[in-house]
């Protein structure tokens, strides 16, 4: 089957933000060609080989600024990169775009460029148009999942004392980033891992005196509503693109995290259960106790988490349950970047629901949609015409426009609230990183490698590209690009990918 969504690429690791935008410039205005600094940046992503149009010097105009604006320096949030940069005039840059934004075949697209620090249209072609946005939805859900968790916040995955003597209960709190092995804390997959949580549940079995044989019992009871949204494909869902949702699971519900394709398991809560199971066998046999075999699920209320709505999670059940062990996942922030970064529908719909409850709601699907618009309505972006059926965009029936997603990404880089800044460094980068790490390699783009960070889109019919770039001058543009009704199989990353080095390299009069 063709894919319909963007295949995950590789992680990048978030780094702090200081002022509003260092990691955006250490990684977009120091070109693909400058190696030594994308190597500090992403070494996973730099093979032994420099990108087309390799240069020995770094142009001026591509060196962080001497001074970069504080947060609250001014309305904006952001100053220009360079003093002296001028805006680009709209119609040279009108003029270009018009020649690199077509599709191959049938179909349309829409667009729109702004100013970043003033929000002027510089190019807009229909933006108000509500269209599919394909994996440009995760663009909201990242700000949502800021805006209402924060960048700071982790989650937990506990063990609790079980309602009969000698049982333990495995609790989910929403890290579906779990390893199997020991916790990796310089890691964001498998951050939290289950080697490390069975054997902290046998030093407290121990230290309360526990002899005989433990049993592993699993809640997974933090989400509610339909597991599946009816919105999505069952192609989509057989062939690994999503899977039924749980508030726990190893590799975001993969069986092999070095695999990013392929079907997903079915059951992600109870395979990370019977995997915590085989290491608590392992861990118990040397402290002289033995686990039964099987794992089983509790009804909600059955075992608790120790403080409800309190600490990491947000949290639900009634009688606390005593917390043996438990490990924390990576950041909000570090998910969110992974999110962007590999363009992951299971995790995105999992931060939805996470987002929901930490804005007091119920953790279904329809509970993640009505948290995200809220939130995004909270930015100052109206969301009338907006049309949401999930938060990853593997539903076809998303509505977003280009004009909507250009403003989410203009509030991530210039808006006012510093929050949404984590998701800079999870914008895929030009041929190094993530979704975008394989392209801008031909001449008609390479002037954008290294300089385009965007969210990338793709459905059978549907493209999208939206992001931010740094251009001639020093001048930060936002963009958003999106095309319906398009040929499947055809060549329209190409013009996505012109259409931004377009703006790369526009010095435009």
């Amino acid at each position: 089957m063709t894919p319909t969504t963007s295949r995950p690429g590789t992680d990048t690791a978030p780094g702090r933000l200081r002022g509003i935008l260092v990691p955006l410039l250490q990684t977009v205005l120091v070109v693909a060609v400058a190696l030594p600094a994308g190597i500090a940046i992403a070494p996973a992503f730099l093979g032994p080989d420099k990108p087309p149009g390799a240069s020995a010097s770094t142009p001026a105009w591509q060196q962080i600024p001497a001074t970069l604006s504080e947060p609250g320096s001014d309305a904006d949030g952001i100053r220009p990169l360079s003093d002296a940069a001028p805006v680009p005039a709209g119609a040279a840059l009108a003029a270009r775009l018009n020649e690199t934004l077509k599709p191959d075949g049938a179909g349309t697209f829409t667009g729109i460029v702004q100013d970043a620090a003033t929000g002027q249209v510089l190019f807009e072609r229909s933006a108000d148009e509500a269209r599919i946005p394909a994996s440009n939805m995760k663009l909201l859900t990242a700000g949502a999942a800021l805006r209402v968790l924060g960048p700071d916040r982790r989650f937990s995955t506990r063990v609790v004392a079980g309602p009969t003597p000698g049982s333990v209960v495995l609790t989910g709190g929403g890290d579906v980033l779990l390893g199997a092995g020991e916790s990796a804390p310089g890691a964001v997959l498998g951050r939290a891992g289950l080697a490390t949580l069975a054997e902290a549940t046998v030093d407290a079995l121990q230290a309360d005196g526990a002899t005989g044989t433990v049993s592993v019992l699993l809640d997974d009871s933090l989400f509610s509503g339909p597991s599946l949204n009816q919105a999505w494909s069952p192609e989509d869902v057989a062939a690994g693109e999503m899977a039924p949702l749980f508030p726990l699971a190893l590799n975001s519900a993969r069986f092999d995290p070095a695999k990013t394709t392929g079907p997903r398991p079915q059951d992600a809560a109870m395979t990370a259960a019977e995997a915590f199971a085989a290491r608590l066998t392992t861990a118990a046999a040397a402290a002289g106790l033995s686990v039964a075999p099987g794992v089983a699920r509790i009804q909600p209320g059955d075992a608790a988490d120790s403080d409800p709505g309190k600490g990491s999670d947000p949290g639900k059940g009634s009688a606390p349950a005593k917390v043996l062990a438990e490990v924390q996942s990576a950041t909000v922030g570090q998910q969110v970047d992974l999110m962007l970064q590999t363009s992951d529908n299971y995790l995105a719909e999992v931060l939805g629901r996470m987002t929901a409850l930490g804005d007091g709601r119920a953790g279904s699907g329809e509970d993640a949609i009505a948290a995200v618009l809220q939130q995004v309505q909270g930015m100052g972006i109206p969301t009338d015409a907006l049309r949401a059926a999930d938060v990853s965009g593997l539903a076809l029936a998303n509505r977003v426009s280009a004009r909507q997603l250009t403003d989410v990404v203009r509030a991530m880089t210039s808006g006012t609230d510093t929050r949404l800044r984590a998701a800079l460094s999870g914008f895929p980068v030009a041929g190094l990183t993530g979704t975008l790490g394989g392209r801008y390699t031909d001449e008609a783009s390479a002037a954008g490698a290294g300089l385009v960070r965007a969210k990338t889109g793709t459905l059978n019919t549907v493209i999208a590209l939206s992001g931010s770039v740094v251009d001639a001058d020093g001048r930060l543009l936002v963009f958003s690009f999106v095309g319906n009704g398009l040929t499947p199989g055809a060549a329209n990353k190409a013009a996505l990918d012109r259409s931004a080095a377009v703006l790369a390299g526009c010095g435009c009069r």
